[in-house]
């Protein structure tokens, strides 16, 4: 009996709901199709077609994500910087290599003897007093420009010096320093007979000579007169013929006789800005075995970028120092928005043969292999004896300094180190400080230098470099660096969530325009209500539309409306 009952009302029930949808599909002014599922007709769930807009930013949205993670999976960045950083005619960086306009400034410390006859007459120790800076900018520019298919570009060097008097000490200071000339000939001829010995002496002593000369600063930094430089340069053969005047940087004025050949970048990164070949040579001339005559060093506008190379050694080449300096990795910093990298000489650059071996190359044969902290250099100084160190031997070994006095060695101030942007492999900042020592043999048998004690004698110390970049260049290594380190990520990832929030959108606008909302079904109940004052009839019961509705679960009501 209770049985029977319960299907009865569920049979009333059932008839309700189906009474209740024809009803409100014909107040929605909907008809019943075939496409009729869970008892709601399907052009009920679309109240608007697809329209162009909507496809448009459908493909807007699928473009823009697309971009993102295609840009976010290749390195199209650093394409773009390695373009713009090789050396062709009209980029960005052939400005700067070709005519850098930096300020790039020259120091020049010279070592005033203060007791020179207490050194030559009473065996004193020199007393040094260190004069200067002595300070001239050198204006830059590479001539005679020639581009090689083999990814190459010869060309020379200009440099101007010019004399800075508000940076500088007086230049016309007068200063006592070793005669160069005379003590360069009487060590040499140490290797010569007894007779030859004595002719030169007596040479020298009719000409006056002095194993000290009283000179300014500016005439041995860019030349004076002198008798012995004069016959030599008319006798010595070309290749070691020098000035017609003494004077320590008298070669760096004008254009080079150099034509120097680098590496462009076009062919491999890893050797971008390092010297291919100096007068047609693969090698330096001065040296006539490895690693002392290798040529692969830049000569200081550009580096590989160690972004790409990976390596924490970089080379240099100065003419001057007749070698290629190795430059250690030591740190990485930040300069006015600029990251670098820090790097100094490296350790063993100096080392004596005993603790290095292959320094034994600048030293061939039977000469003089000098003790930690120098090399000879004598190959670009005309054959005179004339030694490399750090400014007041620093780093060198501890009798050299002990054998005079007035050196105070500061690695703040003497040592040399670059500042290089890793991404660009130009130097922010940089500094190259040597210093030139006169090896000097006691030569008993030349009169006018009897005296003068074999001794390493400092004579002057130089710092060259750059303290700053101009503002264009610092501007354009700020964008290709900082700025789109930080821009193309955003640009980057920006695509892909813009992309996103446009895909997500329009689904979620056709979303709610597929589904039956409550505001729908209300807006359906109200024009059922203006239709007919009783919507469902049902046995001995009448509902009218005074009386209170609830929203169905469509869920549960299968296609014949049953539940």
């Amino acid at each position: 009996m209770g049985t029977s009952s319960g299907s009865t009302l569920r049979a009333d029930r059932m008839g309700l709901y189906k009474q209740y949808f024809k009803l409100t599909q014909h107040a929605l002014g909907i008809k019943r199709t075939e496409n009729t599922k869970n008892g709601i007709a399907l052009q009920m769930l679309i109240s608007q077609p697809i329209s162009h807009g909507h496809l448009s930013i459908i493909i807007i949205g699928l473009f823009t994500l697309a971009m993102g993670i295609i840009l976010s999976s290749i390195p199209w960045l650093d394409y773009i910087i390695l373009k713009n950083l090789r050396l062709k005619e009209g980029s960005i960086s052939f400005q700067y290599w070709q005519k850098p306009g930096v300020i790039r400034l020259t120091r020049v410390y010279i070592f005033n003897v203060t007791n020179p006859d207490g050194f030559l007459k009473q065996g004193e120790k020199p007393k040094l007093k260190e004069v200067g800076p002595f300070v001239y900018r050198e204006d830059m520019e590479k001539v005679n420009i020639k581009f090689h298919d083999n990814g190459t570009v010869s060309y020379q060097q200009k440099k101007i010096l010019k004399f800075v008097p508000e940076l500088s000490v007086d230049k016309n200071h007068k200063i006592t320093v070793p005669n160069i000339p005379l003590l360069t000939l009487s060590s040499q001829s140490n290797n010569l007979g007894w007779f030859v010995q004595r002719a030169i002496s007596v040479m020298l002593s009719m000409g006056s000579l002095k194993p000290f000369v009283n000179i300014t600063a500016d005439e041995l930094v860019f030349g004076y007169d002198d008798s012995l430089v004069s016959l030599a340069h008319q006798f010595y053969p070309k290749r070691k013929k020098p000035q017609n005047k003494m004077g320590l940087l008298i070669t760096r004025n004008g254009t080079l006789s150099e034509v120097q050949n680098i590496y462009t970048g076009d062919t491999d990164m890893q050797e971008f800005g390092l010297l291919a070949r100096i007068n047609g040579r693969e090698t330096l001339p001065y040296w006539s075995d490895a690693p002392c005559n290798d040529l692969r060093a830049s000569e200081g506008s550009f580096f590989p970028p160690r972004y790409f190379t990976n390596k924490d050694m970089v080379y240099i080449y100065d003419k001057d120092v007749c070698r290629t300096f190795p430059m250690q990795y030591r740190a990485s910093g930040r300069k006015h928005g600029l990251d670098y990298d820090l790097y100094t000489s490296a350790d063993n650059i100096f080392d004596s043969v005993d603790e290095n071996p292959e320094n034994k190359c600048f030293c061939p044969g039977n000469e003089f292999c000098p003790p930690k902290g120098l090399q000879n250099i004598s190959p670009c100084q005309y054959d005179a004896p004339v030694y490399l160190s750090f400014p007041h031997f620093l780093d060198a070994d501890p009798s050299l300094s002990a054998a005079v006095e007035g050196l105070i060695p500061k690695r703040e101030i003497h040592e040399s180190y670059f500042k290089i942007q890793p991404k660009l492999g130009v130097p922010v900042e940089g500094k190259v400080r040597v210093q030139l020592n006169l090896r000097v043999e006691q030569a008993p048998f030349i009169t006018p230098v009897k005296n003068f004690k074999t001794i390493i004698f400092p004579v002057m110390w130089l710092e060259e470099g750059i303290d700053e970049l101009t503002p264009q260049i610092r501007r354009w290594m700020y964008l290709a660096t900082t700025f789109a380190e930080i821009a193309c990520p955003l640009m980057t990832y920006g695509f892909i969530f813009f992309g996103s929030c446009l895909i997500i959108a329009v689904f979620v606008n056709a979303y709610k325009s597929l589904v039956f909302t409550k505001k729908s079904i209300e807006i359906g109940m109200k024009n059922l209500r203006r239709r007919s004052s009783v919507l469902i009839a049902a046995p001995n019961r009448f509902i009218t539309r005074r009386e209170t509705y609830t929203l169905l679960d469509f869920q549960d009501v299968d296609a014949d409306g049953e539940v």
